[in-house]
């Protein structure tokens, strides 16, 4: 699970063609396995501790009932300048911290060049392909448990 606060707020949420662009990527990125992974995005987090905010949104969302425990949250509180990566404990156990981490600093590095929907687009494909490899796609059994839509707060 990473945490940062340093990018650049944008104007605005996101344009139409932003949204599209992440939702398209969380579609692809869950197409080939059991994992699933939510955007959410508000302007302001209201607790102090941004894990504790995304671990917050993660369980309202109700991320934690996917069958293998592989869900992904990738939060933002944009006026705050915050994001983390919060995953369920089946993904979490088998990559580690250090790979959080690492997918928040790639996001960080797009972020300062305001590239902040490609920096999520880029994040969520990299981590569809982590779940790929750890949670393959079962045609039998696999669905998609969990709205693909980007989750927007206040």
């Amino acid at each position: 699970m990473g945490i940062f606060s340093i990018f650049s707020k944008p104007k605005g949420f996101f344009s139409v063609r932003d949204n599209e662009q992440i939702v398209q990527a969380i579609r692809i990125a869950e197409k080939e396995t059991s994992g699933e992974v939510r955007v959410y995005v508000e302007s302001r987090n209201p607790f102090v501790n941004v894990m504790d905010r995304a671990s917050e949104i993660f369980f309202q969302l109700k991320m934690d009932k996917t069958d293998d425990r592989n869900a992904v949250l990738l939060y933002i509180a944009i006026k705050d300048k915050e994001l983390a990566l919060f995953a369920d404990e089946g993904i979490y156990k088998m990559v580690g911290a250090e790979y959080w981490d690492k997918e928040v600093k790639n996001m960080i590095a797009q972020f300062s060049k305001e590239n902040i929907s490609n920096g999520i687009e880029q994040c969520v494909l990299h981590i569809g392909q982590t779940l790929k490899e750890k949670f393959p796609y079962n045609n039998a059994a696999d669905k998609n448990e969990l709205p693909d839509e980007i989750v927007f707060g206040k």
